[in-house]
């Protein structure tokens, strides 16, 4: 009998060993699927659900600014499948030759995005890119910090909020609001107009806590400032959290953004990449999406399916009333040195 049990033990054993290489070599041969987006902008569980349903491996990257991206990708310094860069950046690696035209026939699920995202100025032919959310860039506000009424970037030069303000830690972002807050356009090439936007930002740095980028939903949650410059999305989640916080977009206008799914040239698996955005594309799975992460959907379908407490904030689907005065930040090519010189000059201050 403790012979039986012995082999049958050792059968069991051999089984299992059998079971385990198999499977560590099934891993080892599963295409890989390598996608660099922003921070806290996916569902895990949809990245799950691909590799689940596909059996691609995906190997996830986040970076923290449309710069610090292009710059890596340029430098080749990441072979990655998929990318989600905001507009003025997918117009700049059109232009340098840097991205694949998709074809769109391994794409079905793109008839499922709104006509109102197709046709931009950053891809006007519709070839290079698959919209993926969108937005502003505005003020979020502690009710409790705050008691006058927030309607100009102007507030976040205010004396008495010193230390009090938290401001983006992005080129664009930052100067951009500035030229707003001057009247200014925010795709402003003037050396006058920048010469201005840089004097008020080193005035304005004094006031200012910190210059930050993902980690300001929970700084504002958790009551550590009074306004924070913001994307909207992040507004959306900060006030899931705390009800003390508000989003206003300014009178002046502001940056409306949209960010696209793109395939760097540098990556390897093209065929893959258009599955992975064809699966971002389905219903479900945009719905999912866009409830998980709070920013707004380009996807027809998926929208009819949140919640109406979302699809009626504005923070995330503003008026077009909402929106006077913004534009859309443009790829400024050769006069974006002036805007890394001025943004060097006040970060060293």
């Amino acid at each position: 009998m403790k012979f039986v049990l012995r082999s049958l033990l050792v059968t069991l054993l051999a089984i299992t060993l059998i079971i385990s290489l198999v499977g560590c070599g099934s891993d080892k041969d599963k295409p890989v699927l390598k996608v660099y987006n922003w921070g806290d902008y996916i569902d895990p569980s949809v990245l799950d659900g691909f590799e689940e349903e596909y059996g691609i491996k995906v190997i996830y990257d986040e970076f923290a600014t449309n710069e610090e991206m292009y710059a890596k990708i340029k430098a080749g310094a990441g072979d990655y499948d998929i990318l989600i860069p905001s507009d003025y950046t997918i117009k700049r690696m059109i232009d340098e030759d840097m991205l694949h035209k998709l074809d769109f026939d391994n794409i079905p699920n793109y008839k499922y995005i709104d006509s109102r995202f197709k046709d931009l100025a950053y891809d006007p032919n519709n070839e290079y890119s698959v919209p993926y959310m969108w937005g502003t860039v505005g003020i979020l506000y502690n009710k409790k910090m705050v008691k006058e009424e927030v309607n100009s970037w102007k507030i976040l030069w205010d004396k008495k909020y010193e230390k009090q303000i938290l401001m983006l830690d992005s080129i664009r972002d930052s100067i951009g609001i500035t030229l707003k807050m001057l009247e200014y356009s925010l795709n402003t090439k003037s050396d006058k107009e920048l010469d201005e936007a840089k004097e008020a930002l080193i005035k304005q740095k004094p006031l200012v806590l910190a210059y930050v980028g993902d980690e300001v939903k929970d700084k504002m949650i958790g009551g550590e400032a009074a306004l924070a410059v913001v994307w909207s999305g992040d507004a959306i989640f900060a006030k899931r959290e705390n009800p003390d916080l508000e989003y206003v977009i300014p009178k002046e206008g502001s940056n409306l953004w949209f960010d696209s799914v793109v395939i760097p040239k540098a990556g390897k698996n093209k065929k893959e990449a258009e599955l992975f955005i064809n699966y971002l594309c389905e219903t479900e799975v945009a719905y999912q999406n866009a409830d998980y992460i709070g920013y707004a959907s380009p996807h027809i379908e998926a929208v009819k399916m949140l919640p109406d407490e979302l699809i009626t904030d504005k923070t995330a689907y503003p008026d077009d009333s909402d929106l006077v005065g913004s534009e859309v930040l443009e790829d400024l090519a050769g006069s974006l040195v002036k805007y890394d010189r001025i943004w060097t000059e006040v970060k060293s201050r």
